[in-house]
This record gives structure tokens, C-alpha cells and sequence, in this order.
């Protein structure tokens, strides 16, 4: 089964990218307008984080993301045959605060949202600096499904972790100089262990893991924003938000990461993953380690 979707995702790769565009097309009328895959939720999801936007405001930024959707799928099985050089024609980002970090001797984090084009971030990334370069993720339940994002991420030397075996996939990097990338804004699946921020007009958890292991190691937190430049063209931009991690208040960083997220997501809204079930979760207020704005 694996071999044949591989070959199958082959084959669409080796297309020019006018051609995919144009399958992104089509795939934008049937998940959309005859499917209508998770519509319902994201038209929710829309109406809460823009209570003041009308239902025609909400209704484009809803099809413009599903256009960003479709084109995404092309444009990860793109990355199967997509060279070096037409990534970074394709996608820009200014990467000397990473350099320096590396010069400096000091490890790394990064946190991301779910922001359009997530695939070709971890892969730009990863072949523009000298770290060795670890992303978390999670596994998908489909094992040829699976293998088959294992082979995007990795064809050019891209280290995946895990989600669900974080902490022993990473004892081997203890006292080693890396950079690790984490999509921070992940729907957690314990809400009782996670810190609660306004995000989007609602009460969201987020998952301590990302503060508590820059806080542990010390280990410098840079924020990153992806923004859609036009069709197929990405600019990314990188913060230092954090130099030294142990000298910040319990929250304070994850705080920092919901602002500068929901920032940017107002900004330029059809980026986001609006298709997440992200709110699954009901606020109970301050309990059991859970922290509101208030607490931090």
C-alpha cells in the first residue's frame, strides 16, 4: 500500500507547478463546495475569533482558506521532487538569528502555529543552518499514510520526534547543540496540565511541554510568523522572544507565543488551520496546575 501511494504522489510531484495549481482547483470544489469537509466547524471557528465581521466577511475568509488548504496537499507532495533551489526561490526567511544562536554555542527552539506553508518551513529551515534539526510530530494513525509524511519531512535530513515518545526520543540529544521545532498551538489532550489564555475570543489550552523544556535546558525561544505571499511563495519571519528562558515566570513564554500568534493570525487569518477541532475543551477555571490569564 505504501509503495503505491508513494508512486502515486511521484507522479504528481513531477508536475509543473501550473498543473497542480489547477488539481489544487478542482480538489478547492470538491472539498468545499461538494464535500464540505469540517465546514460547519470552521465556519464556527470563524464567527468566534471575527464576532464583528458580517456572514459574507466570514463566508470569503472561509474560501480562501480552503484554497490555501487544497494548495498545501499539491505543494507538500511537490516537496518530493522539488529541488534545493526552487524551495528557496519559493520560500524566504531571514535566518541570522539562528546562525548567531548556533555561533553562540546554544541550542534552540522554535514555535510555530499551524500557518500556511508549515512543510516548507521545516525543510527551508533546516537546510539553511548548521544544527542539527529536530521537529516534533505526531504519527498519523494510517502507517502508509505516516511513512509516506516521514519521507517528505526527512528528504533533506530533518530529525522527527516523536510527539508521543518525546521524552525519551530526546535523552540522546542531552548536552548536544540542536534546534527543534514546535507547533505550539496543538489541542492538548490533558486540559487539566496545560495553561488557559484568551485566544480567539475563547478560554484555550495550551500544553506547558514547549516553556518547560526551554525553561529546564535554559534554551533560547524564537518565535516564527509565516505569511502567504501569493500563491506558491512564502516569507517567513523570526523573533528571538526569549534569550535566557530560567529568568521568566512560570507562563510568561507560552503567554508570549498565544499573543504573538493571535496577532498574526488576525493579520492574515486564511494562513490558519481552521479546519482543527481546537476548542474541545470547556474552561473550569484555575484547577489542578491549570493557570488562566490572571494566574500567570
Amino acid at each position: 500500500m505504501y509503495y503505491l501511494l508513494l508512486a502515486f504522489c511521484y507522479s504528481l510531484s513531477i508536475l509543473p507547478f501550473p498543473v497542480l495549481y489547477f488539481i489544487s482547483d478542482l480538489l478547492y470544489v470538491l472539498v468545499y463546495h461538494v464535500i464540505g469537509y469540517r465546514r460547519k466547524v470552521v465556519m464556527e471557528n470563524l464567527k468566534q475569533a471575527f464576532p464583528d465581521k458580517s456572514n459574507e466577511e466570514i463566508t470569503i475568509i472561509a474560501k480562501k482558506y480552503y484554497r490555501n488548504l487544497t494548495d498545501m496537499m499539491v505543494e507538500t507532495i511537490k516537496l518530493l521532487t522539488m529541488s534545493k533551489a526552487q524551495l528557496q526561490k519559493r520560500f524566504r526567511c531571514d535566518l541570522s538569528v539562528l546562525h548567531q544562536l548556533y555561533a553562540q554555542g546554544k541550542s534552540c527552539q522554535l514555535h510555530l502555529g499551524h500557518n500556511f506553508n508549515w512543510e516548507w518551513a521545516n525543510l527551508f529551515c533546516m537546510q539553511g543552518v548548521a544544527f542539527p534539526f529536530l521537529v516534533v510530530y505526531m504519527p498519523l494513525t494510517s502507517k502508509p499514510a505516516d511513512r509516506m509524511f516521514r519521507h517528505f519531512r526527512e528528504k533533506f535530513g530533518t530529525i522527527l520526534i516523536p510527539a508521543n515518545d518525546m521524552g525519551n526520543s530526546m535523552k540522546a540529544w542531552t548536552n548536544k547543540q540542536y534546534l527543534i521545532a514546535l507547533v505550539a498551538d496543538q489541542n492538548p489532550g490533558n486540559p487539566r496540565s496545560c495553561y488557559w489564555y484568551p485566544f480567539l475570543n475563547k478560554m484555550t489550552p495550551f500544553y506547558k511541554g514547549p516553556e518547560m523544556g526551554a525553561k529546564r535546558s535554559n534554551i533560547p525561544v524564537v518565535f516564527v510568523d509565516i505569511r502567504k505571499v501569493k500563491r506558491g511563495y512564502y516569507n517567513a519571519t523570526l523573533k528571538l522572544a526569549f534569550e535566557n528562558p530560567q529568568q521568566e515566570p512560570d507562563g510568561k513564554i507560552t503567554e508570549a507565543f498565544v499573543h504573538y500568534l493571535e496577532r498574526n493570525i488576525y493579520e492574515q487569518p486564511e494562513v490558519w488551520v481552521w479546519s482543527h477541532r481546537r476548542w474541545k475543551h470547556t474552561y473550569q477555571g484555575q484547577q489542578n496546575g491549570v493557570k488562566n490569564q490572571e494566574g500567570v
